[in-house]
């Protein structure tokens, strides 16, 4: 799988399946997002890093409107992210999202989680969606635990659980927002083995995370983030033995050290 690297000015194509077009946000006096141009090409797994408070979560937010951005534009599969109402709920079904804590409804057994959006959203029948859910269960490996509720589960299951409630959607793309870093470290594998089997399969990802051996076996591309900038983006091998800028230089000496 090779990484698509658009130019800045270069008009989308249809292979461009996320663009963020000068985009800018701020928080108060923050300003969290600056100038923020990314193109993401289907099929690929875009790793984004970088030091705490650069930016990055708040980003991969952006892409489904969790956060709103104050200026540019951002587009998906073509189309220009809608602003509120039955679009923007219809666009979030495009997009699955798998956060950091596992947003899992705790009422519900796992199975019952990942028919929901199905049947609410995509308006399946409640047989075909238990049947898809009980296949993307065992697909991530907690097929056994569906009648379990969240609670019972590890936070790895858990996790896994997340992603395959977002499968279930048939997403265009998935952003991952830090989906390890809650997790105990024997657990973590467990996620991201998930996340490169999706990677294998052609799924287009946007992946937040500290995990730097994910990044370097499953991006097709890793953007650095520092202060709300893109610093720099390249390939995993070019990043990480011959990274450009002095942020990122610094940033990999303090982390590749442990």
């Amino acid at each position: 799988m090779t990484a698509v690297s658009v130019s800045k000015d270069a008009a989308p194509t249809s292979e461009d399946l996320v663009v963020l077009s000068k985009v800018n946000k701020h928080f108060g006096a923050l300003h969290v997002l600056q100038d923020i141009d990314l193109t993401i090409g289907r099929g690929e797994v875009v790793v984004v890093i970088g030091p705490s408070g650069s930016g990055k979560s708040t980003l991969c937010r952006t892409i489904n409107r969790l956060e709103t951005i104050d200026d540019g534009a951002i587009s998906i599969d073509g189309q220009p992210l809608p602003q509120e109402g039955k679009d923007l709920a219809r666009l979030r079904a495009d997009v699955g999202m798998v956060f950091q804590s596992f947003n899992l409804f705790a009422h519900k057994t796992v199975l019952q989680n990942v028919m929901l959006g199905q049947v609410k959203v995509r308006k399946a029948e409640k047989g075909a969606a238990e049947e898809k859910a009980r296949r993307l269960l065992d697909r991530v490996g907690v097929g056994s635990q569906a009648d379990k509720y969240p609670a019972q589960l590890s936070g790895g299951q858990q996790q896994r659980v997340a992603i395959a409630r977002a499968l279930a959607m048939d997403p265009k793309v998935m952003l991952f927002d830090e989906p390890t870093s809650a997790l105990d470290p024997e657990m973590i594998n467990e996620v991201l083995e998930v996340m490169q089997q999706l990677a294998q399969e052609g799924m287009t990802m946007v992946v937040v995370t500290h995990e730097m051996g994910f990044a370097r076996s499953a991006a097709n591309r890793v953007v650095f983030m520092a202060d709300g900038r893109i610093v720099e983006e390249a390939t995993p091998d070019k990043f990480f033995s011959a990274p450009r800028s002095d942020r990122a230089k610094d940033f990999l000496s303090k982390i590749l050290q442990h």
